[in-house]
């Protein structure tokens, strides 16, 4: 019963972590709508596995202007009545922003990257790659 008590907790916990995934996705877009991240990752908690993860809510508590926090929370079924374990994992990642190709910050000289094209007007999306955190809360 232990190993299949794991079992479910670790579907809930993946479930919480790509909801998670998707509502930053959503919410680090250059014009997300208010609030979208949030309601992406419950949409998807709840369609991507019902059943394993039960009640699943989601914040976008700690984002700022150039960093999104997507925070999913939920609880895991159990099989000992009464028991009640609850997962929570989070995912930051930059927010999509345009910038203009060769001009560096501060506005002098041209770029040296490769590919860049140096031609006025011309640009890239700057991003970097997103991380999660986790914490478990059981009980």
């Amino acid at each position: 019963m232990v190993i299949v008590q794991a079992c479910v907790w670790y579907l809930a916990r993946e479930t919480a972590i790509a909801a998670a995934r998707q509502g930053a996705d959503v919410a680090r877009t250059a014009h997300p709508p208010p609030g979208g991240g949030a309601a992406a990752a419950v949409i998807f908690a709840r369609k991507a596995a019902p059943g394993f993860l039960l009640g699943p809510s989601a914040s976008a508590a700690g984002s700022s202007a150039v960093t999104v926090r997507i925070t999913v929370t939920g609880r895991v079924p159990t099989l000992v009545p009464g028991v009640v374990i609850r997962v929570s994992e989070v995912v930051t990642a930059p927010v999509e922003r345009f910038t203009a190709s060769g001009v560096l910050p501060g506005g002098a000289g041209a770029s040296s990257r490769p590919g860049a094209s140096g031609r006025p007007g011309a640009g890239s999306w700057r991003e970097t790659s997103s991380r999660h955190e986790t914490s478990r809360r059981h009980g």
